[in-house]
C-alpha cells in the first residue's frame, strides 16, 4: 500500500482518537492531560498502534491505560463510523514517554545552565 495513503490514514485516526478521548469517553481514570502523539497503521489496515503520552505518576498512568484498554472497542466502533475504510483497525494503545523524556532533558539543561552561571560569578 502506498506510504502517503498510510500516513493520511494514520493522521486521520490520530485526529479522531484524540477527539473521542477528549469528548466521548467519560471514564474518570483517563486524565485530562492525555495526548495522542503518533499512530502507526499496519499495511493491511488490521491494526493501529496509538501512542499515548500521559502526564502523572505511575498509578495515574496505569489507571489511564486500564481505562483506555477497556474503551478500545468503543474507540474502534467510533472510528468505524467516522472514517470510511474497508477494515476498521484493531486499536492497540502504547505508552509513549517522549514528552516526559523531553521534560527531563529540558530540566537537566536548565540545571547545567544554572550551575554554569554560578561558576562564572
Amino acid at each position: 500500500m502506498e506510504r502517503s495513503r498510510l500516513a493520511r490514514i494514520s493522521e486521520e485516526i490520530k485526529r479522531e482518537v484524540s477527539d473521542i478521548i477528549m469528548n466521548e469517553l467519560k471514564d474518570p481514570r483517563i486524565p485530562i492531560m492525555t495526548s495522542i502523539t503518533k499512530v502507526e497503521v499496519t499495511n493491511d489496515l488490521k491494526y493501529a498502534k496509538v501512542y499515548v503520552s500521559i502526564l502523572g505518576d505511575e498509578d495515574t498512568i496505569k489507571n489511564a491505560f486500564d481505562g483506555l484498554n477497556s474503551a478500545a472497542g468503543f474507540v474502534r466502533k467510533e472510528i468505524g463510523t467516522r472514517i470510511r475504510l474497508r477494515y476498521t483497525p484493531q486499536i492497540v494503545f502504547v505508552r509513549d514517554d517522549s514528552i516526559e523524556y523531553q521534560a527531563h532533558i529540558s530540566q537537566l539543561l536548565h540545571e547545567i545552565e544554572h550551575s554554569d552561571g554560578k561558576r562564572e560569578e
